[in-house]
């Protein structure tokens, strides 16, 4: 598959459900309606939804949320595309918060997941409590070493927040490159009112991050690629790298190899923009892959050549929904 700007795509990102338990300050409002379960696909159609972007060329897929390990019965979605890897597929894995990681990594280690990326946004149990609005820091590293223990490769994905986690980079430098994991910062993304909360109150540009870091830590150029938008250093202390994922201080489109589907089955082609494509009827009306591919190829199309992301005073989100559909 292709693009209008030649770039391959090679990466499907699947939001399996809506639903976290978790209420990040900078993903989600305090008060969240979620959908009707009619309004999500089920995993027998996700399943199906992925063969067909195999065989249209998806190397990789990403299974995420909300929060992936709460819908219930996903480990059976995890061992179906299983099922795929080393038969098309070249990779299988997710981003969690880990909550449910202490039962859930000998699982999905046996479903053939090698990889999983984890958010933490503070290693502080309080500060963890208040960005999550009730999250477990001692439940979410107990699920980190679960992981670990279970064989699984760990990246810690944490958003860089003013005012809130500025004072705990090189802390999660230290202890990342203690635990043998790498790390990546990310800037906040104009997606989804968050209500009474304001992203220009939460934005810290990625270039400060990397200035201050650069002032504590040795940091050299790396040619690592995870076929992600994070652009990454090593870090001659630790031998770990640190990627910077910027969508406003450094747009990184022109590489761009990756779409989304929603829990809800719209395809959505960049991650700034409204425009979608429902593969749910689809799903819903015809039989077998080759309707769903023709709808997959037809779309693309759409994919524009870049976002727009703008986090000002009064600017309105990039896009109405919120990170937890999309994916």
């Amino acid at each position: 598959m292709q693009d209008p700007f030649g770039r391959a795509i090679t990466y499907l990102r699947l939001s399996v459900t809506d639903r976290c338990d978790f209420r990040c300050r900078y993903c989600m409002a305090e008060t969240m309606t979620f959908l009707p379960k009619r309004e999500i696909l089920t995993l027998e159609e996700m399943a199906r939804l992925c063969q067909a972007f195999i065989e249209l060329g998806v190397r990789k897929i990403r299974l995420s949320g909300g929060e992936p390990l709460v819908r219930k019965d996903v480990l059976h979605l995890f061992e179906a595309l299983g099922q795929h890897l080393g038969a098309g597929l070249e990779e299988l894995t997710l981003t969690t918060n880990a909550s449910q990681l202490s039962r859930f990594a000998q699982p999905l280690y046996a479903a053939g997941v090698r990889r999983l990326n984890i958010s933490i946004d503070s290693l502080d149990a309080r500060k963890f409590g208040l960005i999550t609005r009730g999250g477990n820091l001692a439940q979410v590293l107990a699920g980190v070493e679960a992981a670990k223990q279970a064989g699984l490769d760990i990246k810690i994905n944490t958003v860089a927040l003013k005012d809130f986690n500025e004072d705990e980079f090189d802390t999660f430098v230290a202890w990342c490159g203690a635990e043998g994991f790498d790390l990546t910062f990310i800037e906040v993304m104009p997606l989804g009112d968050l209500g009474n909360e304001q992203r220009t109150d939460q934005f810290l540009p990625l270039t400060e991050v990397r200035a201050r870091l650069a002032a504590r830590w040795t940091l050299g150029q790396s040619r690592h690629r995870t076929g992600g938008p994070a652009r990454y250093l090593e870090v001659a202390e630790t031998r770990r790298r640190i990627g910077f994922i910027s969508p406003l201080t450094q747009n990184f489109c022109e590489g761009c190899n990756r779409v989304r589907v929603t829990c809800t089955g719209q395809l959505v082609l960049c991650l700034g923009h409204e425009e979608g494509v429902d593969l749910r009827q689809v799903l819903r009306t015809t039989e077998g892959l080759q309707p769903v591919k023709q709808a997959i190829v037809k779309a693309l199309h759409l994919k524009p050549e870049r976002h727009d992301f703008v986090i000002a005073e009064g600017a309105a989100p990039a896009v109405a929904r919120h990170m937890n559909m999309t994916g």
